[in-house]
């Protein structure tokens, strides 16, 4: 071992430098440490709505051995329709008319057995669309008067509803749903003794629009009252 003065003042060196060391890796991991100090919440906001929109397909259909009498009834039914609704408040420009369907049953090369007095069934589908949802949903529970003046009704679900207007209430209920969430994070930090300091990271989540009366097996489509909701999770920093 070398015991002179040189030597020894190595040795200074190099503890003065281990120490440093030991102080520069300890304060590094004491600052990630602080850098980890944060509370992860979420806020909720919901609001309820109503449909600004509703959409009613009716499909309809008629079977003969004639096909222009078939599309006689069908024209008929169209005819039928129009009134009831029109009559109803509905406008004109509200009802548009989509494809016709004919199926010949002669003309499937797969058919079964013979065919008795249809050999034709035409298929008709109506579309109601209008803002007026609330006179929509009165006359979607009352199709039986369609059906007492004959008109041979296919089962497509009723009508449905949708809200458009999300994009305007959209702004509050973000701000609702972070005003919650920091609501949560300042009760964490009061209740650890710590600081709540600044948001970290925020996502908004999804907005998602559900059924107001969420009965089991019911879409929002087909409900005339919504609930819109929303998620923001946030980061917030905690000092001490």
């Amino acid at each position: 071992m070398n015991s002179g003065p040189f030597g020894f003042l190595g040795a200074i060196v190099l503890a003065a430098g281990v120490a440093f060391a030991g102080f520069q890796v300890g304060t590094g991991f004491y600052e990630g440490r602080k850098a980890e100090r944060y509370v992860t919440v979420k806020g909720l906001a919901e609001r309820d709505v109503t449909a600004d929109l509703a959409m009613w397909r009716l499909r309809y259909t008629a079977a003969g051995n004639d096909l222009s009498e078939v599309q006689a009834v069908i024209d008929g039914n169209t005819a039928t329709i129009r009134e009831f609704l029109t009559s109803r408040g509905i406008k004109n420009e509200e009802i548009s008319l989509e494809r016709l369907e004919v199926t010949d049953l002669l003309a499937q090369a797969y058919r079964s057995g013979g065919i008795g007095q249809a050999r034709y069934i035409i298929a008709q589908n109506l579309l109601l669309r209008t803002e007026n949802v609330q006179l929509v949903d009165e006359l979607g529970r009352d199709t039986g008067e369609l059906v007492r003046r004959g008109v041979v009704l296919a089962d497509l679900g009723g009508p449905t509803y949708s809200f458009n207007g999300l994009n305007d209430i959209k702004p509050d209920l973000i701000a609702q749903a972070t005003a919650a969430a920091r609501t949560g994070a300042q009760e964490f930090a009061t209740n650890s003794g710590s600081n709540l300091g600044g948001i970290l990271r925020a996502n908004q989540g999804v907005i998602v629009i559900r059924p107001r009366d969420n009965t089991g097996g019911v879409s929002q489509e087909s409900q005339l009252e919504k609930t819109v909701r929303v998620v923001a999770t946030v980061d917030y920093s905690l000092t001490d």
